[in-house]
């Protein structure tokens, strides 16, 4: 996931507003090294200073770190960021050892653009560090993130204009989200099975005609539950929910990790889903568990069978190939629906290489 750090620079009153800037457009990690407390008076953030009380330790502002440096403030229980201004060779080769210990690595270029910036992303692909770019305006924040296919873990934006604060914000979100590859599987399977505690899932966003959840009750494969965006003659839409499916059953969350249905609760994170496959990090505001009639689900793709349950009413939908809603309640044999298809099998929500039979 790709994020930002913001570092307004000037007298308090410049930084000020730059960091009610950030905090409205959802950045909550700002470098400051005079007014943390001042700073944290205005909302939940993360501070990031050479001071010894603050959330992460920066080292470098001033002198050269070392890796020696960096692994003195780990010994203390401190998340690290290391600032290495680019200038050389030898300074690219810094970074690389760097990558290697530091939670953040933070660079910052002089006379360079991209080029640099490849070399260090291509010799750190099994870093354990998130490398970061500073950079100071919403133009080099682009570049850095897309450079290559991966760009830098995110950059730090050292400027006081909230313009340019939120137009990264809204680049963050573009570029964080993650994509899934959506394939319409044939439905074999379509009939009532009895009562059972089901899940709906209150958002604390709005969702639009083809967005839902990844549900379902195998890991092998999860069907995208379509949001209550559409009224109906019984019921008024709620766009900010998915009837997701019976207790036991597994729903996608951020960084390809699922949960139960049962353990998600108000505050967590969950993906919501469109049609095209491209999912969004969403807080949950609400989950109500309640009795309902149940209706299996099963279907086939390229020779693997997936289940799910889902309440039995007209209200519930699934996507079908044309990306459009479809009610399991004229859902049949044959139809066609949108799913999400893995090998291997989870491991506390996690994605494993593991052979695993599930029925």
């Amino acid at each position: 996931m790709k994020f930002a750090w913001v570092r307004p620079k000037g007298t308090w009153n410049d930084r000020k507003e730059a960091i009610v800037d950030a905090l409205e457009t959802g950045f909550d990690h700002i470098v400051d090294e005079d007014n943390a407390d001042t700073i944290k008076q205005l909302g939940n953030v993360k501070i990031i200073s050479s001071d010894d009380n603050a959330d992460i330790k920066l080292l470098g502002l001033d002198k050269k770190v070392s890796v020696v440096d960096v692994k003195k403030e780990q010994a203390k229980d401190k998340e690290v960021a290391a600032y290495v201004e680019i200038n050389n060779k030898e300074d690219e080769q810094l970074v690389s050892k760097l990558g290697e210990v530091a939670d953040y690595v933070i660079l910052k270029g002089k006379n360079w653009k991209v080029i640099p910036l490849e070399n260090i992303i291509a010799s750190l692909q099994d870093r354990t560090s998130k490398i970061m770019v500073d950079v100071e305006d919403y133009d080099e924040a682009k570049l850095a993130l897309e450079t290559m296919e991966h760009g830098s873990d995110g950059v730090l934006l050292s400027s006081n204009e909230g313009k340019q604060i939120r137009k990264l914000g809204e680049l963050i979100e573009r570029t964080s989200k993650e994509v899934y590859d959506l394939k319409a599987a044939t439905v074999t399977k379509v009939e009532p099975v009895g009562i059972g505690d089901r899940v709906c899932v209150d958002t604390c966003s709005m969702m639009n005609v083809g967005d839902g959840m990844l549900v379902g009750s195998y890991a092998s494969g999860l069907f995208l539950v379509h949001s209550e965006t559409l009224e109906s003659e019984y019921v008024a839409s709620r766009p900010f929910r998915v009837n997701a499916g019976p207790v036991h059953a597994y729903v996608m969350t951020p960084e390809d990790k699922t949960r139960y249905l049962s353990e998600i609760e108000a505050g967590d994170e969950v993906l919501t889903v469109n049609s095209k496959g491209e999912a969004t990090t969403t807080i949950v505001g609400r989950v109500k568990i309640e009795k309902r009639p149940l209706m299996l689900v099963e279907a086939e793709y390229d020779g693997v069978k997936i289940r799910t349950l889902l309440q039995n009413a007209e209200t519930i939908r699934l996507v079908n190939e044309k990306e459009d809603p479809v009610s399991i309640s004229d859902l049949k044999v044959g139809d066609k629906v949108l799913a999400y298809f893995t090998e291997g099998a989870r491991h506390f929500g996690m994605a494993i290489e593991e052979q695993i039979i599930e029925k």
